[in-house]
């Protein structure tokens, strides 16, 4: 079922978490829960050029680039994909739910002066060996083509069937250091802003607490994004990504890179914080 959303319906973030947080206590995880097939829609979605400025400023972008970040749509998109995840029809409670994946898949770069048609709807639930994941599908068209695709999986934490042991593999070889990152402690208030995601777990210390982190942390989009903007991707790609453990603010990490991957890593080496690829789809 496709719903059109006007511009001017299109929700602001804080309501629905709200809204979200207080449906959370109702809702019990579980895999075989049905998945509404509710698709909300915007025709004739226009960038605002100074909400993408700031965003290209929070994350390392340049400013006045011919082509829009290929992390941006998601930003476009997440108001739709929290209005559907804050819905009491939503199986998972959202409360707890921790983004875990997002793949990209961009067939040509975005113009920031084109008109976008912008779909999200909520694929399905999958088992996951700590609980249960949404996969959300979020999609940008083009003179009725599609030009890009993002899917992302949210896990909800529950008690599972304990799973067989998984054979244990060879540590991977960490990636070459290209550079090292200061990251402050008002990075999430500023990303927050330049986004509209103001979770209260990435804009301070005292409200981090109350979810059990010890600091603020880094949205897990943001490293995402500036990882793009360091590795420069662009035009036809797909990009993979897999967020491994929170950034606490302030601190230090280490990007690096070699061929199609990347990562993100603190700066002693002891945890891996985010692990990616960028590959061109001609490749």
């Amino acid at each position: 079922m496709t719903r059109t959303v006007e511009l001017d319906e299109v929700p602001s973030l804080l309501p629905l978490m709200l809204r979200g947080a207080v449906l959370s206590p109702f809702k019990r995880a579980r895999r075989d829960a049905p998945v509404s097939d509710e698709r909300l829609v915007v025709a004739g979605l226009r960038v605002a050029q100074g909400h993408l400025a700031a965003y290209e400023r929070a994350c390392g972008f340049a400013t006045g680039r011919p082509e829009l970040p290929v992390t941006y749509p998601h930003v476009l998109g997440f108001p739709l994909a929290m209005r559907l995840m804050s819905e009491r029809a939503f199986p998972l409670p959202l409360l707890g739910l921790v983004h875990t994946s997002i793949a990209i898949t961009q067939q040509r770069d975005l113009a920031p002066t084109e008109a976008y048609e912008l779909g999200v709807h909520v694929k399905e639930l999958q088992p996951h060996r700590r609980g249960t994941e949404a996969v959300v599908v979020t999609e940008l068209r083009a003179d009725d083509a599609p030009v890009w695709q993002s899917t992302s999986t949210y896990l909800a934490r529950h008690r599972t069937t304990p799973a067989p042991p998984r054979p244990e593999e060879e540590p991977a070889r960490p990636l070459p250091e290209v550079a090292r990152w200061r990251l402050g402690e008002d990075l999430g208030r500023r990303y927050a802003a330049a986004s509209g995601d103001r979770n209260p777990i990435h804009l301070h210390p005292l409200t981090a607490r109350l979810f059990g982190f010890p600091r603020a942390i880094a949205h897990g989009m943001w490293t995402v994004a500036r990882g793009l903007a360091e590795y420069r991707a662009h035009g036809p790609v797909h990009v993979q990504a897999a967020f491994k453990a929170p950034v606490l603010l302030p601190g230090e990490v280490v990007y690096a890179a070699e061929g199609p991957a990347f990562e993100l890593r603190s700066a002693d080496g002891a945890r891996t914080h985010l692990t990616g690829e960028v590959h061109g789809l001609a490749e």
